[in-house]
């Protein structure tokens, strides 16, 4: 399993997450519209008992969402966001030991979640909301930055690259420069290539089969591509019909440098995780 130099331990909030092994994160959507689970944890206490299942199966991060970001999704409002996320946010920390990542683009979904608990804020759109890269600072937690052109209401409007890794390169390398300036270092960021978001299949696939040179970035990688578009588009499968794609591209990530997997189905991808993992430590 290929593994990037840097710190191997990321402080999240009060945890320590392990850098020398990889991870699975559960995705945890609060929102009526997720592309693949909408509605489906929208209370607080089918959130907590789905979290709690994701935890039992080998997730050491929870990824909590409160605005989807599928294709076409509408904006929510801050304090619509904050009503869906908190009350979860609050619940996990205080139930489960778990590190909480929250989804969010959001300043006062950043700070009021990194009061409750959270850990790690995942940010599709790489702080540039206003006030986001200070709210960031201001919380002390690490941030995944996530390549992104537009907004998802319009990022899959024709979008095109001369060359799509060059550009998610570049595109990371400013962020994480944006970042230093208030205050947040490189040892403090994660960074997400941005699968199906302002992208083509093609634009997909040519990232992934080239991920592996992200790693001159020195940062550890979040790849998220379970039950997208792009695996749907390649074998024909409707969303519930796509987790042998997705644990196909899990399995080739780690081999392409991933270090935190973002996934809908845990217990199979952390069986995938534990046999490579295996594989890598035999003499």
């Amino acid at each position: 399993m290929s593994q990037t130099l840097h710190p191997s331990r990321l402080p999240c909030g009060n945890r320590l997450l392990d850098l020398s092994r990889p991870h699975v994160m559960g995705i945890l959507n609060v929102t009526p519209d997720s592309f693949s689970d909408g509605g489906r944890f929208a209370q607080r206490d089918a959130a907590l008992r789905h979290a709690a299942d994701m935890v039992a199966a080998g997730a050491t991060l929870i990824d909590v969402g409160g605005e989807s970001t599928r294709p076409g999704a509408r904006v929510v409002s801050p304090v619509e966001e904050l009503e869906r996320v908190a009350p979860v946010v609050e619940a996990i920390a205080r139930e489960l030991d778990v590190i909480i990542s929250v989804d969010t683009s959001t300043p006062a979904v950043m700070r009021e979640t990194a009061r409750l608990g959270a850990g790690l804020i995942n940010d599709v759109r790489s702080l540039q909301r206003d006030g986001a890269l200070d709210a960031a600072a201001d919380t002390g937690l690490p941030v995944c930055l996530m390549h992104m052109r537009g907004e998802p209401g319009n990022m899959q409007d024709n979008p095109e690259y001369p060359d799509i890794l060059v550009e998610v390169r570049d595109f990371l390398v400013e962020r994480m420069a944006a970042c230093a300036t208030v205050g947040i270092p490189a040892e403090r960021l994660v960074l997400d290539p941005g699968f199906g978001f302002a992208k083509t299949l093609e634009h997909n696939l040519a990232l992934f089969k080239h991920m592996d040179r992200l790693s001159v970035l020195g940062r550890p990688l979040l790849v998220g591509v379970s039950r997208k578009s792009m695996i749907g588009k390649v074998l024909g499968h409707e969303v519930g019909g796509r987790l042998y794609g997705s644990l196909a591209l899990a399995a080739l990530a780690l081999t392409k440098g991933a270090h935190i997997l973002r996934v809908h189905d845990v217990a199979e991808t952390v069986d995938v995780v534990r046999m490579i993992a295996a594989v890598d430590a035999a003499h």
